[in-house]
């Protein structure tokens, strides 16, 4: 494509030099240039991309996109924008042929329920003749072509480019997680939103943000910049979840009309006779198009909520009230939320990716909820993350479970052990039993309610599953779908699921 061509969507680009030049790539990685690639100098944490611009000039590149004009390259053709990140993302979406521009798009944003939100939406544009592509946490996949995920919202580059190939492979519409690091750093900006889903916002992130202010500022752009009415869509909603203790400020910040949703809010979309019980979700939801009777096979209030937001974002796209039922009613078992793991033992095992407190405390409230005999939790926390939340989801854990036993999740470059002591300052407050690994191995069964420190996650599954039976329920809790463990920085392949199918293989009657 040609560079002036490239250009067109940032109005405040200065050109230097010839806009015909033929842009063959893009990238913001010097390692990468190739010959006719459109190198975007920009400035990150750890390194400034304006000191690799004659590296990128030297290795092909035909132009280069920068903020600084004082690193102006010589002999190539450079352009100055006043924000590279923004710029970048615009860019990217001309050169891939805006996918986004005339194909509804569906954005959703919070701390937790992102993944389930877009699968049951999938469902309700499926059963709409909307077949959509669904790019998050998990992959970014439509019908048989899956990109794995490199983050929940990539690089704009990447972002941008999966989004031609989803609609290449034939999808009519998008729907996809928004994260909080894509948002404040622009990587969203090329695309053109339709409707904005706010589901919540818990402590999460902190690491990066630094404060809930900060993390709550990043999401208010999907609202307040990225749905603002255009001539190509003019109609856009954002959907908001007033139970939230944020949504109203959320909802403040919306350049578009909102459509509330909520459990006990009384919302625009609000559930009435619910009835959750170990089956699933039923009763009745109302909204401004009318009325319908529900029945689905998620557990739990939370995943209420997740419904609501789905119906929510049918009711913003103008979709059938048959169609949103038929979605709700009709979708898949989401990979690695809530998901059972088959056993002969009359043990209810579910592996789930909660691995925030606010996450755990939600999937323990349910299974409380549904409980007939003992909960048994195995979680950890993730090394070189938010250290903050280690003791909250620890004291969560062992309050809710009648055994909680604290493992490793992603340890990475952190010593596994001094995550755990964190995560056991939560737990000591309480004066409840600790274990020892041997003790518990030694006998059939635990006498009262306690918790255990075991660092090695696949010795920590198969204890849980040792001491599970009839009747209890199990959750394998933090990583979910994910089928890696980090061990410094090395990726080793591990999935709860596989962990616990093997474990119970093993287990005697």
């Amino acid at each position: 494509m040609i560079l002036s061509h490239i250009l067109a969507p940032v109005p405040d680009a200065e050109l230097h030099g010839s806009g015909a030049a033929e842009i063959t790539a893009l990238s913001c990685d010097s390692r990468r240039i190739r010959p006719g690639t459109l190198f975007f100098a920009l400035r990150g944490t750890t390194a400034d991309g304006h000191r690799f611009i004659s590296q990128a000039v030297e290795d092909g590149a035909a132009a280069v996109v920068l903020e600084d004009a004082a690193y102006a390259p010589v002999g190539c053709t450079w352009v100055k924008v006043a924000d590279g990140r923004s710029a970048m993302a615009r860019m990217a979406a001309s050169f891939y042929g805006d996918p986004t521009a005339g194909r509804p798009l569906v954005g959703i944003t919070g701390t937790n329920g992102k993944t389930t939100t877009t699968y049951l939406i999938e469902a309700i544009l499926a059963a709409a003749g909307m077949p959509a592509a669904v790019l998050g946490t998990i992959s970014y996949r439509f019908g048989a072509t899956t990109i794995a995920a490199s983050h929940t919202t990539p690089e704009s580059t990447e972002l941008q480019a999966a989004f031609r190939q989803l609609a290449n492979a034939g999808a009519k519409a998008f729907v996809m997680e928004v994260s909080s690091h894509a948002l404040e750093q622009k990587r969203a900006d090329g695309c053109h939103f339709d409707v904005g889903i706010f589901s919540n916002l818990t402590r999460d992130h902190l690491d990066y943000h630094g404060s809930m202010e900060e993390y709550l500022h990043a999401k208010e752009r999907l609202f307040a910049e990225l749905l603002q009415p255009t001539a190509a869509k003019p109609h856009r909603r954002a959907a908001i979840n007033m139970d939230d203790s944020y949504g109203a400020r959320v909802a403040e910040q919306a350049a578009c009309p909102v459509i509330s949703y909520g459990i006990d809010y009384p919302g625009d979309v609000r559930p009435e006779e619910v009835a959750i019980t170990v089956n699933g979700i039923s009763g009745t939801i109302v909204t401004p198009k009318g009325e319908f009777p529900f029945a689905s096979r998620l557990l739990g209030r939370f995943n209420l909520s997740n419904i609501l937001a789905a119906v929510t974002a049918g009711i913003a796209l103008d979709l059938p009230l048959t169609a949103i039922k038929a979605g709700i009613e009709g979708h898949a078992t989401v990979p690695g939320r809530l998901e059972r793991v088959d056993n002969n033992f009359g043990v209810t095992c579910l592996v789930d990716y909660a691995h925030t407190g606010d996450a755990l405390h939600n999937v323990l409230t349910t299974l409380r909820e549904l409980a007939t005999a003992r909960i048994i939790t195995v979680f950890g926390c993730g090394g070189d993350r938010d250290p903050g939340k280690r003791p909250i989801m620890g004291q969560i854990a062992a309050e809710m479970s009648d055994l909680a036993i604290a493992t490793s999740d992603n340890p990475r470059t952190e010593d596994p052990l001094a995550i755990l002591d964190q995560v056991k300052t939560g737990i000591t407050p309480l004066g409840i039993r600790e274990y020892r690994p041997e003790e518990l191995a030694a006998r059939p069964a635990f006498d009262e309610r306690g918790f255990v420190m075991l660092e090695n996650r696949r010795a920590a599954i198969r204890l849980a599953t040792s001491l599970a039976q009839p009747g209890d329920i199990l959750l394998l809790a933090g990583k979910g779908h994910e089928d890696y463990q980090i061990i410094g920085t090395t990726k080793h392949h591990f999935d709860d699921r596989e962990e616990a199918a093997a474990a119970f293989g093993e287990k005697k009657a």
